[in-house]
């Protein structure tokens, strides 16, 4: 049952501010200066003076705006990297904005060069159509958060055994999805997910309450995977394949979560005292679920989100981001899209898995996370298999981005 939101009367917004705090990410509400007490009319009691603006010291810095224009000479690499590698992506990006007002012209004379430019031809494009916008994580700080994901592999089959006993769910047919800038403008971009028990709505089960419920669940199984850990990273990744018995290659992609944040695992362990912060990698979690089978719930279930899947068709290219279009390997970004607008290219400034070594290279905007918060904060799509989720693994580094803004275009705030 979906609630629409029109339907949704003006009184209930205290109790769905209540429900945001494990349902939605609530936008940090203004500072506002507390008012002066009231006092009983008294000649002795002095009036209340007006609040005033406290005057910054003399040397403060005022703190950057989320983006600032800057040149293509600032982008480190830029020259170096080769733009018509990432010209498919551009092209797919353009398959979805090219009716927009901003994206026309540039998506037209992207077409206009065909599939395969040279490398003059694409970085001449670039710099003649759009603008580079530096961006900043709040504060005088450009630096931020570069991790990396992937599209795994696992083994499944499309009935319940005793070697393959945990299923991967659809989306519940009873968990609500409202979106509530709909109803409210000041929540905008803010998504709620819950049940409804009588004539409330309640929060949506956690991952240890899903598991706890079992088949009384209702959301349909699509298959049936048969390594609990491997089903979790899945889950991480939001898409994936599955191999079945017969070695025939399913394709899952995410369809929707339980609401609730995403907990890292990783830093459960490292709080619980079993791993050091250079061990808590995908392969150091693996090994140690493996070590520690009468624990392997209490470390799942330390992460209240669950993702809901649904089956995709049968490609060659890479999974479906957020963009709907797919994911090209080692030229695909998940950004937050309150700060980097869905489909635009950005220059990335960051370094290889646990080195030093630059990985600066023009990539695009194709997918979300609900770990992947802030305007400076990318998650780098290796591609598929193995070899690729080793190096997402690993990847935790600092990193730059400049977002490629047709010009006049402004960036969201």
């Amino acid at each position: 049952m979906i609630l629409a939101p029109s339907r949704l009367a003006r009184p209930a917004l205290p109790f769905l501010l209540a429900l945001l705090g494990a349902c939605a990410t609530p936008q940090q509400a203004p500072d506002t200066e507390a008012p002066c007490p009231p006092q009983r009319a008294c000649p002795a009691c002095p009036a209340c003076p007006p609040p005033t603006t406290p005057t910054p010291p003399a040397n403060a810095t005022a703190e950057p705006p989320p983006a600032v224009q800057a040149s293509w000479s600032a982008l480190p690499g830029w020259s170096e990297d080769d733009p018509a590698e990432a010209w498919p992506a551009l092209l797919a990006s353009c398959s979805r904005l090219a009716r927009q007002m901003d994206w026309q012209s540039v998506c037209a004379a992207a077409s206009a060069l065909g599939r395969t430019p040279s490398s003059q031809q694409a970085r001449a494009y670039f710099e003649q159509h759009f603008v580079p916008w530096q961006l900043f994580n709040g504060g005088p700080s450009a630096d931020g958060l570069v991790t990396g994901y992937y599209e795994p592999l696992i083994r499944g089959s499309r009935s319940r055994s005793s070697q393959y006993a945990w299923p991967i769910h659809g989306v519940p047919a009873d968990m609500l999805t409202i979106e509530l800038g709909d109803v409210y403008p000041e929540l905008k971009s803010m998504r709620l997910r819950g049940r409804i028990v009588g004539n409330k709505i309640l929060p949506y089960w956690t991952r240890g309450q899903l598991e706890e419920r079992g088949s009384q669940v209702p959301a349909p199984v699509l298959l049936w995977a048969n390594d609990p850990i491997d089903l979790f990273f899945l889950q991480v990744q939001g898409s994936g394949r599955v191999r079945l018995p017969d070695g025939k290659t399913v394709r899952i992609g995410y369809a929707d979560q339980n609401g609730h944040p995403y907990q890292s695992i990783g830093r459960w362990l490292v709080a619980q005292g079993e791993l050091s912060l250079d061990q808590a990698s995908m392969d150091g979690i693996k090994r140690w679920a493996r070590g520690n089978p009468g624990r392997l719930r209490e470390m799942l279930n330390a992460n209240p989100s669950y993702v809901f899947f649904r089956e995709l068709p049968a490609s060659d290219g890479g999974p479906i981001g957020a963009l709907s279009v797919p994911l090209s390997e080692g030229r695909s970004i998940a950004v937050d899209p309150r700060y980097v607008p869905l489909g635009a290219p950005v220059f990335l400034a960051t370094s290889h898995p646990l080195s030093t070594r630059p990985l600066n290279r023009l990539v695009l905007a194709q997918d979300t996370g609900s770990a992947i918060k802030g305007a400076v904060r990318a998650d780098f799509f290796w591609g598929f298999g193995e070899s690729a989720g080793r190096e997402a693994g690993r990847m935790r580094q600092q990193g730059r981005m400049w977002v490629l803004l047709p010009k006049g275009m402004k960036p969201p705030r």
